[in-house]
């Protein structure tokens, strides 16, 4: 019987599991979108309600507890004025966990967890646009100063 076990404790230290859980945290705030282990995205779920629900309160002292929770001043930003607007009119339920089959490597069963009405460029934060201006062509070839190291070798 599994009677007054309150959380899973993901083979880590309480220490360990504390900033794993925080890590989560701000990457699913920062990108709404995350692929992890199924009992990880399960724990993390009941997390990010309660963060979000506290984003939503607009006093000093939530932006406190929020910032005691994820040390991340962006994330506290995007959380006040972007998905607390975002979630407005919902009671709960600000993420959902899918299923996403096994990993290759131990067979474990992995899970994506996201905002629901997610922002879809949010993935795209951290990636470097593309710029349109090829490269300058190098006007000297390689051929001849391998040709000019074996003539000096005769």
């Amino acid at each position: 019987m599994r009677h007054k076990i309150g959380y899973r404790k993901l083979n880590r230290t309480s220490e360990h599991r504390k900033a794993l859980f925080k890590n989560m945290l701000n990457s699913l705030i920062k990108y709404e979108q995350i692929t992890t282990t199924l009992p990880k995205a399960k724990e993390l779920k009941p997390k990010v309600d309660k963060i979000i629900t506290l984003g939503k309160k607009k006093n000093l002292q939530s932006k406190k507890n929020l910032f005691a929770e994820l040390q991340s001043k962006t994330s506290v930003e995007k959380l006040s004025k972007t998905l607390s607007q975002r979630y407005e009119k919902r009671n709960g339920g600000y993420c959902r966990v899918i299923r996403a089959g096994f990993r290759y490597g131990d067979d474990a069963p992995m899970a994506v967890i996201e905002l629901v009405d997610r922002d879809i460029e949010a993935k795209k934060v951290d990636l470097k646009k593309k710029t349109d201006t090829p490269k300058k062509e190098a006007t000297t070839s390689k051929k001849p100063e391998i040709e000019k190291k074996t003539k000096t070798k005769k």
